[in-house]
C-alpha cells in the first residue's frame, strides 16, 4: 500500500510539473550539469534526473516525459521496443569513460584485487546498482574483463543512481567507488585513482529519443541539443563525442 501511495504521489508530481512546463525531460543522473545549462537556453522546460533505468521503467508506466536521455542503450531499447518512444528519433548525442575514485588527494591504485582490496580496507566499493543503473551495469563488465569480479562483488555498495556513488566517496562513506569521469568534476572531494581500459566494458554511449507526447517544442530541445551549442556544453561538463563519432 505504501509502495501504491509512492507511485500516485510520484505522477501526480510529474502530471503537476507537465500541466507547468512546456517540454519535461527524463535524464540521467549523471547528466545534470550540462542538462541544466541547456534546459536554462528555453522558457519552459523542467527535468527529472535518476538513473536511467528508473527513468525509462516509469516512462514504460506512462509518465509524461517528452524526452528521454539515458546513460544505456539496452533500457532505450526497451522503450523503443514497447513503444514509448519514437523510433526514428532515437540517436548518440555524448559518451564517457569509467573510473574508479576515491577521497581527496587519494594516490592512484592499480587495477589489481591486491590493491583494490587494499585500498578498501574494511570499506566497500560505492556503485550504481550492478543489475539496473548503467554506471552498474559498465563496472561489472569492467571488473569482470579484469578478473576482478570474484574478489570485489562481495565488497560493493551498490546505490540507485551514479551521482549516489560519487556522493558516498565524498563524503567519506566509501574510501572508493566507480563512477563516470565527467561525475569527478563536480566536487573536490574526490580523486580518480583509476581510468578503466574503454574495452573492458560495453561503449559507454548516452542516447536521446522523444516520446509519443513530444511537439515540436520538444524537437527544438532535441536539435539544440545535437548541435553545435549542446556539443560545446556537454563537453564542457567533461562528456565527450558520440562514441560513433570519428572525432
Amino acid at each position: 500500500m505504501r509502495l501504491h501511495m509512492l507511485l500516485i504521489g510520484f505522477f501526480l508530481t510529474l502530471t503537476a510539473a507537465a500541466a507547468r512546463a512546456d517540454v519535461l525531460i527524463f535524464a540521467a543522473a549523471s547528466l545534470k550539469e550540462p542538462v541544466d545549462r541547456i534546459a536554462a537556453q528555453f522558457d519552459d522546460v523542467v527535468v527529472s534526473y535518476g538513473g536511467s533505468g528508473t527513468m525509462a521503467r516509469q516512462v514504460s508506466f506512462g509518465a509524461p516525459a517528452d524526452i528521454v536521455l539515458l546513460a544505456n542503450t539496452d533500457w532505450m531499447d526497451v522503450l523503443v521496443a514497447g513503444d514509448h518512444v519514437q523510433a526514428e528519433s532515437v540517436f548518440d548525442f555524448a559518451s564517457n569513460r569509467l573510473v574508479m575514485i576515491g577521497p581527496e588527494g587519494a594516490g592512484p591504485v592499480p587495477l589489481t584485487s591486491e590493491a583494490i582490496l587494499d585500498a578498501l580496507e574494511a570499506g566497500r566499493m560505492a556503485v550504481g546498482l550492478t543489475q539496473a543503473v548503467p554506471a552498474g551495469i559498465y563496472a561489472k563488465a569492467a571488473l569482470q574483463s579484469l578478473g576482478l569480479w570474484e574478489a570485489i562483488e562481495d565488497k560493493l555498495a551498490e546505490v540507485d543512481n551514479v551521482r549516489a556513488a560519487l556522493a558516498l566517496v565524498a563524503r567519506g562513506q566509501a574510501p572508493l567507488g566507480i563512477v563516470y569521469q565527467s561525475d569527478t568534476r563536480i566536487t573536490q572531494d574526490v580523486a580518480q585513482v583509476a581510468l578503466f581500459p574503454a574495452d573492458s566494458h560495453p561503449p559507454i554511449r548516452y542516447v536521446a529519443a522523444l516520446t509519443n507526447n513530444a511537439d515540436i517544442a520538444a524537437q527544438d530541445v532535441l536539435t539544440y541539443l545535437r548541435g553545435p551549442q549542446g556539443q560545446t556544453i556537454l563537453a564542457e561538463a567533461g562528456l565527450l563525442p558520440p562514441a560513433d563519432d570519428p572525432s
